[in-house]
């Protein structure tokens, strides 16, 4: 690939969300959102969903890495690595604290005012996640989260203020974050961030599945009356969706299986699907409906979902899917958990995840000829156990994902006609997995704190820090691991 360059304007840069680096949980007006109720998780032992926060249990994002107090030289590293964007989400309980407020709080807003300031000072365009895991405590507690049709009017209201507020700043927008995870209904985590659902005990699966649907539904709804209310406020926004994607491959050529692989991406892909073309796919309108999950939809539904399709599909890659007919027949799929099984072919990290480069290839091609929209790569990376030692991390294993993963991409655009738009790293900069822990570090930036300790949060960067920064210079022609470090 001798003279390979990305497309002109192509995005380089990092993602983040804010309840996993910003801390601060209850500064400014700030109220409590679902990620500030969630204790301490490991490898082995998931994140405890508490009962509003009790005292002597640990909530790592209540500090997090105090980005809210460091963002200025957090963003000057960005920088530094030649960032041409950088992705976050804004926190909804900065703006509306409960959710349900009628006017916003004027210091969350101005915190937002002060980094996208700060991120165009260095050229970088900030790309906005409107919900990311972290809806106010308050929704969940006194609606039930998006199992109740109010919360469409709550998000929109959030949505149009941050719209209208950041209308000269922000390009790029999505709406809801990884809205797919919650087809995996039987996870309480995926469940309690996506959707602000608290399942209570004694549910079955029927109950649980209908309630997701229900959520998904009315989440559908909000994010494409949202995205309507932002091309009114400024026709030149971008707004896109959110899913993790995972292609889905049978384990072996049997029909049982490859028929396996096919109801498994219907039943998990419909939100991308609404969220594009507007519209509930057949497959998935015939089992609702065969389920007797049929959600509470409108006419005025259904012509809100028509009018607010996205203009990009925006989506995270960490890995493939392989499922087994011997663990699920085709049409006994529910609870899509229950199908997969692990790939022989691949390689896994030290939290399991399967490492497929050649996986991300594929999503953009089965992305592409699904959606005919442009893409966005808005999450991809890797967790690793690190050590600072005399100030250097030596990350040459990160470094090799991003190789293969970036040479996956460069293929996809150049041979096979993807229309890409970036490429954000997840993450620029260590900070809390969503779904574990501080050990499981992702950035390009070490930052000094572990389970119990802030330390002096100090920041340092890694290996990889320089060899991302050569990568986006040369417009990803130069991936060679050969830093100075």
């Amino acid at each position: 690939m001798t003279g390979y360059t990305m497309p002109k304007g192509f995005l380089w840069g990092g993602a983040v969300a804010a309840h996993q680096l910003e801390g601060a949980w209850n500064e400014d007006g700030k109220g409590m959102s679902v990620a500030d109720v969630m204790t301490v998780g490991t490898a082995t032992k998931p994140r405890e969903i508490t009962d509003g926060v009790i005292p002597g249990k640990n909530y790592p994002n209540h500090d997090a890495i105090d980005f809210y107090h460091h963002y200025k030289g957090d963003i000057k590293l960005m920088a530094e690595m030649g960032f041409k964007a950088f992705r976050t989400s804004i926190a909804w309980t900065r703006i509306f604290p409960k959710g349900d407020e009628k006017e916003p709080n004027e210091a969350g807003l101005k915190f937002y005012d002060d980094l996208f300031d700060e991120c165009h000072k260095y050229g970088i365009e900030p790309v906005i996640t409107l919900s990311h895991f972290e809806i106010p405590y308050h929704l969940v507690k006194e609606y039930g989260g998006f199992t109740n049709r109010k919360l469409i009017d709550y998000f929109v209201r959030f949505a149009r203020v941050c719209f209208k507020r950041y209308k000269n700043k922000v390009k790029y927008w999505m709406t809801f974050n990884e809205i797919d995870n919650q087809s995996s209904f039987n996870n309480d985590f995926l469940m309690a961030t996506n959707s602000g659902i608290l399942f209570k005990n004694g549910m079955g699966d029927k109950e649980k599945e209908a309630a997701m649907y229900q959520a998904a539904h009315y989440e559908l709804v909000a994010s494409a009356l949202a995205v309507k209310e932002g091309h009114k406020i400024n026709p030149d926004f971008q707004i896109g969706c959110m899913i993790n994607y995972s292609p889905v491959r049978p384990l072996t050529p049997s029909s049982d299986d490859v028929l396996l692989a096919d109801k498994f991406e219907q039943r998990r892909d419909f939100f991308s699907d609404v969220h594009v073309n507007g519209e509930y796919p057949n497959a998935v309108e015939d089992y609702i409906e065969r389920n007797g999950y049929r959600p509470d939809i409108t006419e005025e539904d259904k012509i809100a979902l028509k009018e607010g399709t996205v203009d990009y599909v925006g989506f995270s890659y960490y890995q493939s899917t392989t499922v087994s007919s011997k663990k699920v027949k085709p049409d006994e799929l529910t609870d899509l958990q229950e199908a997969i099984v692990e790939n022989p072919t691949l390689q896994r990290s030290d939290w399991g995840w399967e490492i497929d480069p050649e996986g991300l290839r594929i999503s953009l091609n089965h992305l592409t000829d699904r959606y005919h929209k442009p893409l966005f790569i808005v999450e991809n990376g890797i967790g690793i156990d690190e050590t600072l030692k005399d100030g250097k991390v030596y990350d040459d294993e990160r470094i090799s994902y991003y190789q293969k993963h970036i040479q996956a991409i460069k293929t996809a655009v150049e041979h096979d006609g993807v229309d890409l738009m970036g490429y954000l790293a997840w993450s620029p900069i260590d900070f809390l997995s969503s779904h574990k822990e501080i050990r499981k570090r992702y950035g390009f930036v070490y930052v000094d704190r572990d389970f119990e300790d802030l330390k002096e949060l100090k920041r340092y960067p890694k290996k990889s820090f320089y060899w991302y920064k050569k990568v986006i210079q040369s417009q990803g022609n130069d991936l060679e691991n050969d830093i100075d470090y």
